[in-house]
């Protein structure tokens, strides 16, 4: 079976909270400790992403294998950047909360493709101490940007990836 990309509806909300505990579970064994503590994201943000249709499934036959936040932007937190620079000024689509299920091979590179498709211009950012996220990233070819600072203050590095002529 390949992957395909579908959005998400409340019926899949339990398999959605079971990927991202397993998804902070994961973080913690890799040493990132600070990011999506306590049960982030929290049910009621997942359920308005839902509703916006704003909140995707990567799927394999009939299972979950990911799930992603994906909108066109601006995104708020992304209009200022520090200790770098957006590399232009296009319209861009925004991925935020992804998660893998069981760490399957190609979920993320799928969902940041799903996200190229629908705009030429993909932004994420990530946890300093997300070193896995960061690895994928750069395997990706996404390119390093900068800092930016989440409502809250938090920061996080931020990434862009432009798609390529073929």
């Amino acid at each position: 079976m390949g992957f395909d990309i579908r959005t998400a509806n409340t019926g899949d909300l339990p398999r959605i909270l079971q990927i991202y505990a397993h998804a902070r579970a994961y973080m913690r064994q890799q040493g990132n400790h600070e990011q999506w503590n306590g049960n982030y994201p929290p049910e009621d943000l997942l359920l308005e992403d839902i509703r916006q249709g704003h909140l995707y499934l990567c799927t394999d036959g009939d299972q979950i294998a990911g799930v992603f936040y994906y909108r066109e932007g601006p995104d708020p937190t992304y209009l200022k950047i520090y200790e770098g620079n957006w590399p232009d000024d296009q319209p861009y689509g925004v991925i935020h909360r992804i998660a893998v299920a069981d760490h399957r091979k190609g979920v993320a590179s799928f969902c940041f493709e799903y996200g190229l498709s629908r705009c030429p211009r993909l932004r994420i950012d990530t946890h300093r101490d997300n070193i896995p996220m960061q690895r994928s990233l750069s395997k990706n070819g996404f390119t390093r940007c900068g800092i930016i600072l989440l409502a809250n203050g938090d920061e996080r590095i931020a990434y862009q990836k432009n798609q390529t002529e073929v």
